[in-house]
């Protein structure tokens, strides 16, 4: 098999998602050991103003005489524990995709030669990358944020303890993870749990295994009584005049009619709080230490094609970093090296890379959903 590189990429070259993933719900966890969905509340709140346009008040509320509005009146949501809860739980299921699956469509338009050499050069990269040690890391590093309870996200730090369980949908155990015990930004010295996870997860992507998993974590919150929890936010283009902050739930609120002048809700449910897959899965790709800033980062940012980090508002992966450089070499890339290592999560992030000789290669856009 040829490892010549492409001179360029075909002009449609897509790859799906190696990946299926839930949402996470979100639910108390009572003292009888019951679990109850947590509810997101729509409510009114007087704020006070507070914004800083390094001029004065220009940006600010101003009443009718002239003068500074000090009230800030909002509709916004929240989510909240069961007074009564000891804990809140969150969970979501998982499952990785056979890596070969996962090459959908490559397409040269007049130039056949470039599609076939394309595919080969992919083909021959995932069947060198199914027996490879770069695979088995690439899978210790998602079993680590996924033990680690980065998922959870503001939650994490809200808690004293967490206890992240992960089992077969068919309830065989497959890992038990103290969360806060686990290192956030670095990857080596895995436990025996974050082995036993990352190889069900490439037996997963090897094609050998097809279970899904089930992961659910329980955190013990730093006070008790009905504290507020964080689902994720949904982004409005055009919210009402004096909405703050919509929360992503499921399900769908009910409605119902007063039956006097009287008679009105202060405070309606919304929906059940949860947070995103896309949210979720960020988390869970958050292990690209192997670009070339991370010396001097020395942060893991989100598997990306360009190594797009929304926390640093900046691109780490340009030109032969990113993945549309190193997709036109996968003939001759080592997948236990740090390149093909990374290949190995951009082929699984998916995503579509065609190229032609008037556009530059772009990637589909992966949520990222890290409010």
């Amino acid at each position: 098999m040829t490892t010549k590189p492409l001179s360029k990429l075909p002009g449609v070259l897509s790859f799906r998602r190696g990946h299926i993933v839930s949402d996470a719900e979100m639910f108390s966890l009572l003292k009888d050991g019951t679990e109850e969905p947590i509810p997101v509340i729509r409510h009114g709140v007087r704020a006070t103003q507070n914004v800083n346009d390094g001029k004065g008040n220009d940006s600010q509320k101003v009443a009718a005489g002239g003068e500074r509005e000090v009230s800030n009146i909002q509709t916004t949501e929240t989510a909240k524990l069961n007074a009564e809860a000891t804990a809140l739980v969150i969970r979501f299921s998982l499952a990785m995709l056979d890596m070969s699956s996962c090459i959908d469509a490559v397409m040269a338009k007049g130039d056949r030669p470039l599609a076939t050499q394309a595919r080969g050069l992919i083909q021959g990269f995932v069947d060198r990358a199914k027996g490879s040690k770069g695979l088995i890391e690439v899978c210790a590093r998602m079993a680590r944020n996924i033990g680690n309870a980065r998922w959870t996200w503001r939650n994490r730090a809200m808690a004293s303890a967490i206890e992240v369980v992960v089992k077969t949908t068919a309830g065989k155990p497959v890992a038990t993870f103290d969360a806060l015990a686990i290192p956030m930004n670095t990857f080596s010295d895995y436990s025996a749990a974050e082995m036993d996870l990352a190889q069900e997860l490439a037996r997963q992507m090897r094609g050998a295994s097809v279970d899904g998993l089930e992961v659910t974590a329980t955190l013990q919150m730093r006070a008790g009584g009905g504290v507020e929890v964080f689902p994720s936010q949904n982004y409005v283009e055009d919210k009402p005049k004096g909405f703050a902050r919509p929360l992503y739930k499921l399900g769908r609120p009910t409605y119902r009619r007063a039956s006097s002048a009287t008679e009105f809700e202060d405070t309606r449910v919304t929906g059940v709080a949860a947070m995103r897959d896309q949210k979720v899965w960020n988390a869970i790709r958050t292990f690209d230490t192997w670009y070339p800033e991370f010396d001097d980062v020395r942060v893991p940012i989100p598997v990306e094609p360009l190594g797009a980090s929304l926390a640093q508002q900046e691109f780490f992966r340009k030109g032969k970093a990113s993945s549309f450089s190193l997709l036109k070499r996968l003939g001759e890339i080592d997948p236990d090296q740090p390149e093909g290592m990374f290949c190995i999560a951009a082929l699984e992030r998916g995503g579509v890379y065609g190229e032609s000789d008037k556009d530059n290669a772009k990637p589909t856009e992966e949520a990222t959903d890290a409010a």
